[in-house]
């Protein structure tokens, strides 16, 4: 039986088969998922299991290189905003890697999406 914190085993098998590049995206039930794009549908109701829940919890097994945010974030869910820098802050600490921080509008970001391995619906 697997002992760490994140405990979804189809997630738990996409984070160990993803390389250098390779994309995760999480988002909320409100974001489209690009066809073609693998979807864990992970919302049950709203505000159950939300978005930190996840990204803590994928941050807890995978290896990150970048985070990209949508440029809107800055003005209209500061403390979103804060707490996902936050987090950030402590893993560069931590580790001492090297973590960029990638904002788009949010057009971009939903082309970005389309690059992506797996996309996380919390």
């Amino acid at each position: 039986m697997k002992k760490g914190f994140l405990l979804n085993s189809k997630i738990s098998y996409l984070i160990a088969n993803m390389g250098h590049k390779d994309m995760l995206a999480i988002g909320d039930a409100g974001l489209p998922v690009p066809f073609g794009v693998d979807k864990i549908d992970l919302a049950v109701s709203r505000g159950v299991l939300n978005f930190l829940e996840v990204f803590d919890a994928i941050l807890s097994e995978q290896h990150i290189e970048a985070v990209i945010l949508a440029e809107e974030i800055k003005e209209k869910s500061t403390k979103m905003h804060h707490e996902i820098l936050s987090r950030i802050s402590k893993i560069r600490d931590k580790d001492n890697v090297k973590i960029d921080i990638i904002y788009k509008g949010f057009q971009g970001l939903l082309q970005q999406t389309k690059g992506e391995k797996v996309f996380i619906v919390s």
